[in-house]
């Protein structure tokens, strides 16, 4: 991953900006910038140098990991919070310094003008968020690792889906299996939604019992090197009736559209609507109740999120989650999600556990 090429990116927008320095305090920026995964870390860039700003608790940590990313021009600055602050405001000076407004708090704002009382402060709309949309060979191959651990492990726990067995205990089941596969931590929080909890799309893992006739959401994803994945598989637990064949026929169908809709230059509304119209059609329009999808990296929602208020072109390079789900209270729901690479032609699962409302044994 070159993250060289990253902080000259950030540069380039300077000039549009009329800012002379940028100030990044966001965790997930600076990781991205530097590699750095500290608690306790922000970055200032200028034309010149790009400035990492820490304490001594990270005095080793932030060496190693400013090497492994290959950056050796990154100055580190470790002492005591006052001098840290000391040493930014003479960085600073009196230039014109931008921030992302919706990475400073009021507070923050309040204490960069008490300290910089010559500089300029300017806010600006998010910057770095649109330069990681893009995901390089590094962060696809962390990605596709991640993805092929979430998708071992699921089919190591199909057997599990039998009636007796709690969410909560599916739950910790499946994140260990990817723990054991090798994933450093989890994308987030597991998500599985049995009988009625299905029909709720974030629901939480809860002591439920599946019971026979049970729909079963699984949303899950594995995180490596920092990079989550993200996929939603739906099964019925014994045989599944005529209205639930029904149902994960039409999202199914749904989902399959919008992965097919996917490709370079294509507006991310497009995606959104050719789900849409399909739960439409087969009645369920009102039953699908969020977006198709979203961007992944080292974040599980990241920039593009393909929705009605979508107004963005897709591009070579994204990966993207596609989603659909329809939801019936007091009935259960449905949802089936891939994350994929779009290309010039179309796109590129990365996930690939079998769909189907029937599970396969593992």
């Amino acid at each position: 991953m070159d993250r060289i090429a990253r902080i000259a990116a950030v540069r380039a927008t300077f000039g549009a900006s009329e800012i002379d320095v940028m100030l990044v305090p966001a965790p997930v920026n600076v990781r991205w910038l530097s590699g750095f995964t500290g608690s306790n870390g922000q970055i200032l860039i200028d034309s010149d140098a790009a400035v990492l700003f820490t304490d001594g608790r990270y005095t080793e940590q932030s060496a190693r990991e400013l090497s492994a990313a290959g950056i050796d021009h990154l100055i580190t600055v470790h002492d005591d919070r006052p001098t840290v602050s000391e040493a930014m405001t003479a960085f600073v000076s009196d230039r014109r310094l931008g921030f992302e407004s919706t990475s400073v708090t009021v507070a923050d704002h309040a204490a960069l003008a008490a300290s910089m009382p010559t500089a300029e402060l300017i806010a600006l709309a998010p910057h770095i968020a649109p330069l990681r949309q893009i995901k390089d060979a590094g962060e696809r191959a962390r990605l596709e690792t991640a993805a092929a651990i979430a998708d071992a492990a699921l089919a190591s726990q199909l057997a599990s889906l039998r009636p007796g067995i709690t969410e909560r205990q599916f739950q910790l089941d499946l994140e260990r299996a990817m723990l054991d596969a090798g994933a450093d931590a989890l994308s987030f929080e597991t998500i599985v939604a049995s009988g009625p909890n299905s029909a709720l799309p974030h629901a939480r893992a809860s002591q439920r019992e599946f019971e026979d006739g049970d729909l079963v959401v699984i949303d899950f994803g594995a995180a490596v090197d920092g990079y989550g994945s993200d996929m939603t598989r739906t099964f019925c637990i014994g045989d599944p009736t005529e209205r639930q064949l029904d149902l994960y026929d039409a999202v199914a169908t749904a989902q399959a559209a919008g992965v097919r809709t996917v490709a370079d230059q294509v507006p991310e509304l497009d995606v959104h609507q050719v789900c849409a119209d399909v739960l439409d059609e087969r009645g369920y329009g009102d039953a699908f109740i969020h977006g198709t999808g979203h961007g992944i990296g080292l974040e599980i929602h990241e920039q593009p999120i393909l929705s009605s208020r979508s107004v963005g072109i897709l591009r070579s390079g994204l990966i993207v989650t596609v989603e659909p789900g329809a939801y019936l209270t007091g009935f259960g729901g449905v949802r089936v999600e891939d994350s994929v690479v779009v290309t010039a032609s179309g796109c590129e699962p990365i996930t690939h556990a079998p769909k189907g409302l029937v599970p396969l044994p593992g």
